[in-house]
């Protein structure tokens, strides 16, 4: 097993500069990539394809990757079945959805990293709680989706939770107005993904003529714009439509992989993408998958210190975006800040063919 830490969970999840995170978490990626290398015979022969070494490494590019969509095809697992307590799968909006292994060492190491990020925006106290999915979410029956995942991970942090939809997807805006009575004063937090607080929270209530004022509110929300896109519908609209409808001062975004659960890039007072200190990015030439420098727009490729039970600790994304700057963002959290534009043309990415288990 790994014996380099998967950095210190009783920090800041946005806490240190980049260049000591950076220095951690490249012992850190050495070790998994050795970890790896051993308990997973496909992830070997990829490497051993590559001519890729198990560090140390001298940067983070230098750190040997997978692609995503790996994971759609093949199972990576690090551990015995017998040590295997959740399989999580992706959304698989696109087809087949990506699967990964977790053992329980991984599985709460992701949660206790995802509850150190999410404590930087709410603070320690749990509070009531409304999440824009109805409960069947948590009910299906197989592999955890990553949508389960995400409402259980973030549900953690709240309580008297309303599971704002029911049944037939349709908003209860009496049990809304309820959750509001019986907590006076105190913060709402609320949570879901991205379509479905626009389609519930917007489109719903305005079908309904719904709308009271929710404040104090937090909303956090993740899962892409696309479909808002088709409807154009962008960030500044999207605030301010929640705003004026519910008085939901204080919108924050997140980004995440199915792959990389737990370690999640997080927005800012400031509006931009940071991640924590159980995370980094680069971005890298569509073409040539170089590395590319601060400020220019590649694919993104994103590192988890966390996962043990599966080789994801390095992974190719399928995003378009950038890092932006490595600290000095001014809403006062440290550590590096990333931009992510959107999905990347559907192109084979040289480079890729050859990571096949």
């Amino acid at each position: 097993m790994p014996t380099a830490p998967p950095l210190p969970f009783d920090g800041l999840a946005f806490d240190g500069t980049a260049a000591d995170r950076r220095a951690a978490l490249l012992a850190r990626m050495a070790d998994l990539t050795a970890h790896h290398r051993a308990a997973c015979p496909p992830y070997a022969r990829i490497l051993a394809a590559r001519g890729a070494g198990d560090g140390p490494f001298a940067t983070l590019a230098d750190v040997p990757f997978l692609p995503v969509p790996l994971f759609k095809q093949a199972h990576l697992s690090s551990v015995p079945d017998a040590a295997v307590v959740a399989t999580l799968a992706s959304s698989g909006t696109g087809g087949v959805p990506s699967r990964v292994v977790l053992d329980r060492a991984t599985a709460g190491a992701q949660a206790r990293a995802l509850a150190a990020i999410v404590r930087a925006l709410l603070g320690h106290r749990r509070l009531p709680m409304a999440i824009v999915d109805g409960r069947g979410t948590l009910e299906r029956s197989g592999p955890v989706t990553a949508r389960a995942a995400a409402v259980a991970g973030f549900g953690m942090h709240g309580r008297d939770h309303l599971h704002l939809l029911g049944a037939d997807g349709r908003p209860d805006w009496d049990a809304l107005a309820a959750l509001r009575r019986r907590h006076p004063g105190e913060t709402l937090f609320l949570f879901g993904f991205t379509f479905l607080v626009w389609t519930a929270l917007v489109e719903a209530a305005a079908r309904d003529g719904a709308g009271f004022d929710l404040a104090p509110a937090v909303l956090l929300h993740g899962g892409g714009w696309k479909r808002l896109a088709d409807r154009a519908v962008d960030a500044a609209t999207f605030r301010a439509e929640l705003a004026a409808r519910w008085g939901i001062g204080t919108v924050r975004n997140y980004y995440g992989l199915a792959e990389q659960a737990g370690s999640i890039v997080l927005e800012c007072a400031a509006g931009r993408l940071h991640a924590s200190a159980f995370s980094d990015a680069l971005a890298r030439d569509p073409v040539t998958l170089a590395p590319l420098p601060t400020g220019e727009t590649g694919v993104l490729q994103f590192f988890s210190t966390l996962p043990e039970s599966y080789p994801g600790h390095a992974l190719l994304t399928e995003d378009l975006g950038a890092v932006t700057a490595d600290d000095g963002c001014p809403c006062g959290w440290r550590g590096p800040t990333l931009r992510v534009d959107g999905r990347l043309p559907k192109v084979e990415l040289r480079g890729c063919s050859d990571a096949r288990p």
